[in-house]
């Protein structure tokens, strides 16, 4: 297993470390409640270096990027952030990403760890020779929570107030260069950090110093789950068309992109990732059966926990779109037995921060 440039730092501080997307990653700290906590409330720091910053440039880039990504890249301003995916020819995902662009033909596409490798071989192989692409080897670290701008504005160099959500900038903390971002996969107010790999110590340590509570990939599941967002090899892979996941604002169907025929057919819409509550403490787990009020079969859990945030058990999952409405009573079938659920409205959590204004917080 890979390590990344914190792992010193988390052994350190007593985190119980498990595999994830070919690295040795966080799971825990104090516990998965209270670092969920942290970040719906306070500050949460989490360490992201093992995502994949690929760096896209030229004079074709824009052209290429806008071919292979589904969102708009054109439409895309300098100084902005986009989530999108990439698709293969059938309609499949490749990979969810997020676009940074940073001059009119220089872009930085964030993507997931355990696909960071064929998402690199796949852009070379879809771009156009005047475009370069170029791994980077920069380090990440997350920090989350409506505790999270005053501590950053205490760090930098420049005033905050302005950052708007899904923009990025460059600025100062201490002698380090870093590249800050506000998209939050949490769903709360916070920043993202690119830095030099030598700088990732120190300025986790100065986080920590100031406030700011570790936390691991325990947290980041639960938190992102109550958001309903899509986790890679979970809600989406290489065989399941996007255009079922809902997120059409992640989808431009007015231009054409791999897949963008399949895609964009509402008829490949065969089903629909719906949030589901059941009945008690006991989550559905990943692969569970999905039942309908009958006991027939309906589809499949493709993600499941307990929400600290909302005191019961949540679930995403797949159903036909007939059986999709919320109010919809369900049953999940897994080894642990049968449960009660219900199709609810999306997202579970309502109160999240991620796009409200920063001088709120400050």
């Amino acid at each position: 297993m890979k390590k990344t440039l914190l792992f010193e730092n988390h052994v350190e501080r007593g985190a119980r470390m498990a595999p994830f997307g070919g690295f040795e990653m966080p799971i825990q700290y104090s516990g998965i409640i209270k670092e969920h906590e942290a970040a719906r409330k306070r500050a949460a720091l989490f360490d992201t270096c093992h995502m994949g910053e690929i760096k896209i440039t030229g004079p074709s880039a824009l052209d290429d990027l806008n071919r292979i990504v589904t969102c708009d890249i054109a439409g895309l301003k300098t100084g902005r952030c986009r989530n999108g995916f990439m698709c293969n020819e059938r309609g499949g995902v490749v990979d969810d990403l997020i676009m940074y662009r940073f001059d009119d033909n220089d872009f930085m596409m964030v993507v997931n760890a355990g696909t960071s490798y064929t998402d690199f071989e796949w852009i070379k192989s879809q771009v156009s020779p005047a475009t370069t692409v170029e791994k980077l080897s920069r380090a990440k670290i997350d920090i989350q929570g409506p505790g999270s701008p005053p501590l950053m504005q205490k760090l930098v160099d420049s005033d905050l107030s302005d950052m708007k959500s899904y923009t990025h900038r460059f600025c100062t903390i201490d002698t380090s260069t870093v590249l800050i971002s506000r998209t939050g996969y949490t769903g709360e107010i916070g920043f993202e950090l690119y830095c030099e790999p030598d700088d990732a110590g120190k300025l986790w340590d100065t986080f920590v110093e100031n406030g700011a509570e570790p936390a691991g990939l325990g947290a980041r599941d639960t938190l992102r789950l109550e958001m309903c967002f899509p986790l890679y090899g979970h809600e989406m892979d290489q065989d399941r068309n996007p255009g079922e996941m809902g997120f059409y604002k992640l989808i431009d169907c007015s231009k054409e992109f791999t897949g963008s025929r399949i895609v964009c057919t509402e008829e490949n819409h065969h089903e629909r990732l719906v949030a589901i509550e059941c009945d008690g403490r006991r989550a559905a787990r990943h692969g569970d059966t999905i039942l309908d009020d009958a006991g027939a079969y309906a589809g499949t859990i493709t993600s499941g926990s307990y929400s600290p945030s909302l005191g019961k058990a949540i679930a995403l999952g797949y159903v036909p779109q007939k059986v999709s409405s919320p109010g919809t009573a369900i049953r999940v079938k897994g080894e642990r037995g049968e449960l009660r659920g219900m199709i609810v409205e999306k997202p579970f959590y309502k109160n999240a921060t991620r796009w409200k204004n920063i001088t709120d917080f400050l």
